[in-house]
This record gives structure tokens, C-alpha cells and sequence, in this order.
């Protein structure tokens, strides 16, 4: 064992089920290790890596706004910040945008403004999130997700429960003239690359019209050009009334914002939240540059275009193989199913220089969007082999 893994085995909190490599730098959809070792990332700091590592632009924001201005406090105006709510709005649809540091915090502030919301309008009900769902980390937003989140943290927060995904009928039984809120993914990363069916999407948001319900949606992994969309709602036809977005909005600089309808955001006034670091000049200067670079350089066609070419070579080349049970996906954001542990596959697709991702029985694989069609080839190669070994 090196040195850099002896401190963090000595001194950091025993929480990650880390891979044997100490990575020392990247570029585009590649990364090498301290030993020289290159490897194709297909899991993209999961999902986070949207523009490759080390995008030359994105690195030279960041250096012109580290000699410039990093951090005031909320209490000013900066003007990175009011250009980035700027974009954030225009691209969702919604009026106004909170900014935070991550998913989590992105979700929470989604929590808070709801029940904010829900006591304007006379609702103490519940806050509705589907089953296998994960939206972060906090006590609340464990309380959303799948319940092997929740092991060990009772008692959770009250006003939660939850219905199962894809079934309209248990969720149209589940709501009342006092549910506030229904919040979920539209694609679940961190179950499988579970998709959500069109139908079902539609039929959510015409009950939350007809019962006065919020709808909310978390994008933090499925956003910021993930699927072909720069929000994986506009593929379903429908506006959410407010969004969670993070991850791939800073190109690896910590970032989260909640974008909102006007006459839902209203529902929070002065002091009612706020954030010491969310949306500094420099996360903003650096989620301007993403955002720029995602409209000059066609980062949404390259996913649509990419993601397709990778699940149809990937349905072609495990046609056959006895433990591929599905593989499905939309855009760069794909799952491979199989009847089998799926760590044991990406464990051996780590030793072949390939990084993927398990999530239960699925390989997760959600690549820089800048990856080429031949590294593409070369990765879905590996997993093939893999799963014949």
C-alpha cells in the first residue's frame, strides 16, 4: 500500500469502498494513474465530468477568476452570479434560481421551499418521493430515497413517505387535498438507469394541477446535457414547477442550484434561506464557461449522437451473453442489467483500464459527453470481455 492510500486509510472517515489507484491527472474522457497507467473514465466523477477532465476553457476560467475574485458573501452583487441565474433560467423555463453548493443541498432547499409553500397555501401534508429513488445524503433526503439509505438513522424526519415508481394508480391513492409535494428522478442513476415511463410522467403532473401539488424534479445527475436534452424533462413533455440541478453544472467545481416558478419561489422572503458559499464568483465564473462551451461545441448532439451509437454497439455486442438481462438508456446516461452482482464485472474492467460504475446489478456507465467514438469502442470492448471471463 502506497503512502497516499496509508494516510487516507489512517486518517479519513472509512466511507469509500475505494478502488486500489491513486489517480494523478486527466484529460478529456482519459485519466492516468501515479504509476503511469491510462485508463478511459466511463463514469465521469459520476456524471459530474460532462466536458472531459481538464477542458482547456474550463481551466482557463478558472484561472482568470482566481485572479480576479473568488469569494463576498451573498450580501453583493457579483456579476458571474447574475449571468449564471441568467442561463439557468432561460435554459429550464423557470423564473427564478437559488444557488447552493451540491445535490444535497440543492434538494433541501427544494424541501424548504415546498413546505414553505405548502403552509402559504393551507397543505401539512406529506412530501411524496418514489421507491428506489436517491437524492442525497441528509437526514431529509435519505428519508426520499431507497431505505438502504436510511439503516441506522432512525428516527428520520416526519411528512415523507413514498410510492412506487412507474405506478400511477398507487401514487393517484396516495395523495391528498393536503400533499404538498412529489419529488423524484426521471432517470434513477443510482438504482440502475431506471427510466421513467412518458405516460406516467404525464399523468403526474396533470394530478399535481389538479390537486395543487408541486412537482419536483431532481436532475442533478440527469441534467446539464446528460441525455440529449440540457434537462431530461424535456423529454417527457412536461414543465416541472421546480427543479434540482448539480453535478455537472461546475465541470467539477462544487455548484447545486434550485430553479423555480415565480409564484412558487415567492413563498420565500428575506432570511428565510440563504448560503455562505453557494453561488460565488468563482463557481459562477466556471458554471458560465460550462454552459458556454455546452452550446459552441454541440455537447447536447454529442450526447444524443454518442449515447445512441453506444447502446446500440452495446445491445449488438452482449446479444448472447447469458448474464446481460437488459441494457437501456437515454443519451450518455446508460445501464447495463445483468442476473449477477455487477461489482465483480467492473472490478474486472478496472484491471483491463476501464472505470465504470456498479449499482447493484446494473453497470452504470455515464462518460465524459467529449468521449470519442473509438474510445467508446475500446471501453464497450472491455466490458464485453469482461463478462465472458
Amino acid at each position: 500500500m502506497n503512502q497516499v492510500r496509508q494516510l487516507e486509510n489512517k486518517h479519513h472517515f472509512q466511507v469509500y469502498n475505494r478502488y486500489p489507484m491513486t489517480i494523478d491527472r486527466g484529460l478529456g474522457a482519459k485519466i492516468w494513474d501515479t504509476d503511469g497507467n491510462e485508463y478511459i473514465d466511463i463514469l465521469g466523477g459520476i456524471a459530474v465530468n460532462n466536458l472531459g477532465h481538464c477542458h482547456p476553457k474550463i481551466v482557463e476560467a478558472i484561472r482568470q477568476q482566481a485572479r480576479k475574485l473568488l469569494h463576498v458573501s451573498n450580501f453583493y452583487y457579483t456579476e458571474p452570479q447574475s449571468e449564471f441565474v441568467e442561463r439557468l433560467s432561460t435554459s429550464s423555463g423557470l423564473d427564478r434560481v437559488f444557488l447552493c453548493n451540491s445535490g444535497m443541498e440543492a434538494m433541501e432547499a427544494c424541501l424548504k421551499l415546498a413546505r414553505k409553500w405548502g403552509h402559504g397555501h393551507g397543505k401539512s401534508g406529506n412530501v411524496i418521493s418514489l421507491s428506489n429513488g436517491f437524492h442525497g445524503r441528509s437526514l431529509s433526503s435519505i428519508t426520499l430515497s431507497k431505505p438502504i439509505y436510511q439503516q441506522g438513522f432512525a428516527p428520520l424526519p416526519s411528512g415523507f413517505t413514498q410510492s412506487p415508481f412507474n405506478n400511477f394508480e398507487a401514487l393517484n391513492n396516495a395523495v391528498n387535498n393536503q400533499t404538498i409535494a412529489i419529488v423524484f428522478e426521471l432517470i434513477q442513476g443510482n438504482s440502475g438507469v431506471n427510466i421513467a415511463d412518458k405516460e406516467f410522467v404525464q399523468k403526474m403532473r396533470a394530478l399535481c394541477d389538479d390537486k395543487n401539488i408541486l412537482l419536483i424534479i431532481d436532475e442533478v445527475q440527469t441534467g446539464v446535457g446528460r441525455t440529449g436534452k440540457f434537462w431530461a424533462f424535456e423529454h417527457f413533455g412536461i414543465q416541472p414547477d421546480v427543479v434540482a440541478a448539480a453535478k455537472a453544472l461546475g465541470s467539477g467545481i462544487p455548484i447545486g442550484a434550485i430553479m423555480a416558478k415565480e409564484e412558487v419561489a415567492s413563498a420565500l422572503s428575506f432570511g428565510n434561506h440563504g448560503t455562505t458559499f453557494g453561488g460565488s464568483p468563482f463557481a459562477c465564473a466556471v458554471g458560465n464557461a460550462t454552459l458556454k462551451i455546452i452550446e459552441e461545441e454541440g455537447i447536447i448532439e454529442q450526447a444524443r449522437e454518442k449515447g445512441e451509437f453506444m447502446l446500440n454497439l452495446l445491445k449488438e455486442k452482449t446479444t448472447g451473453i447469458e448474464q446481460v438481462l437488459d441494457v437501456r438508456g437515454i443519451g450518455l446516461m446508460i445501464g447495463v442489467e445483468l442476473n449477477q452482482p455487477a461489482r465483480p464485472v467492473v472490478e474486472n474492467m478496472f484491471q483491463h483500464k476501464v472505470l465504470s460504475n456498479a449499482t447493484g446489478n446494473v453497470i452504470r456507465i455515464v462518460p465524459p459527453i467529449v468521449i470519442s467514438k473509438k474510445e467508446i469502442e475500446q471501453a464497450v470492448s472491455v466490458l464485453v470481455q469482461c463478462l465472458k471471463n
